[in-house]
């Protein structure tokens, strides 16, 4: 048996169930510093992320074998082939590690912008890897199904826990923080895909400083904003460079009242406002529709 394989002798059988479904969630970088690049190319981060209640959904049927289709508005430049597709690439690599496993029909509505700086695909793969847990019945504290997230990517692992966390290393180092404060996001992108790695090219200094202390707690939104204020996306430049839109967001986010901060996720083009509560961030998000129907916007609580 390899070390990635499940131990048969730990696998129950399959739950009697006719139907799984997870949601992926939004991954949203409120801080991502690069702190170097490794000689294999990975670049180190150090991030803080959180996961607003909004993202792609997956839904799991037991079937002969294991076949996926997607629908949603941005299931488009999507393809299913095993080879290329993350929520495949998950579905086979479970498969082959579980002893016994069964195949399943995966339905994934696609909700969230592709190449959009939010993890779309990383969640995907990570809410496969949990809704076949379920539909297995393979808990992830008796066989470490975070190991497995990492083969298929750097941000599966965080995506896979969607916790409150500060992410290092390439990702796989996670840390989860208890002490963020509830709050709400304003998610907002011009509509243009944004490739990661031409972001990374463009980036000059790869060797930054990492994020700065962080406090035990903070008394609310608005002390942490505060703090998040002396951090920064280090990708958010070099991606306003090859998307100049991505300051037209912010300038737009940052002249609404409620905004406590507003900045680029991860490699972009989608940008967030942090706000002290869900109204607020509704309030927010209802007049940047009105003003820019083009963009796509989505409030949600974190």
């Amino acid at each position: 048996m390899t070390a990635d394989r499940l131990a048969a002798s730990e696998l129950v059988a399959p739950l009697e169930t006719t139907e799984v479904v997870e949601t992926a969630r939004a991954k949203v970088n409120l801080a991502l510093h690069v702190t170097g690049q490794r000689e294999d190319g990975y670049h180190t981060l150090d991030s803080l992320v959180v996961f607003p209640a909004y993202g792609d959904e997956i839904t799991l049927r037991p079937a002969d074998d294991m076949t996926l289709s997607i629908s949603g508005p941005y299931a488009e430049p999507l393809n299913t082939d095993r080879s290329t597709n993350l929520v495949m690439k998950a579905a086979w690599l479970m498969s082959e590690s579980v002893p016994g496993a069964r195949s399943a029909h995966i339905q994934l509505t696609k909700r969230l912008p592709v190449a959009a700086g939010i993890g779309g695909g990383s969640a995907d793969a990570a809410a496969t890897l949990r809704a076949l847990g379920r539909l297995w019945d393979v808990h992830p504290s008796s066989h470490n199904l975070e190991k497995l997230a990492l083969r298929l990517g750097a941000d599966v692992p965080m995506c896979f826990g969607e916790n409150p966390s500060r992410v290092r290393g390439i990702g796989e180092q996670i840390e989860k923080l208890s002490a963020v404060p509830k709050g709400a996001l304003v998610l907002v992108n011009p509509g243009i895909e944004l490739s990661t790695p031409s972001v990374f090219q463009a980036l000059e200094n790869k060797q930054n400083s990492p994020l700065p202390t962080l406090p035990d707690k903070w008394s609310g939104p608005q002390e942490f904003a505060s703090w998040l204020r002396a951090c920064r996306n280090d990708l958010q430049a070099p991606a306003t460079s090859l998307v100049p839109q991505i300051g037209d967001v912010l300038s737009l986010l940052d002249a609404q009242t409620e905004t406590l901060l507003s900045r680029m996720s991860g490699s972009g083009p989608t940008c967030f406002a942090l706000c002290a509560t869900l109204g607020e961030a509704q309030a927010v998000a209802k007049r940047i529709k009105e003003n820019r129907p083009d963009w796509w916007v989505q409030s949600a609580a974190y």
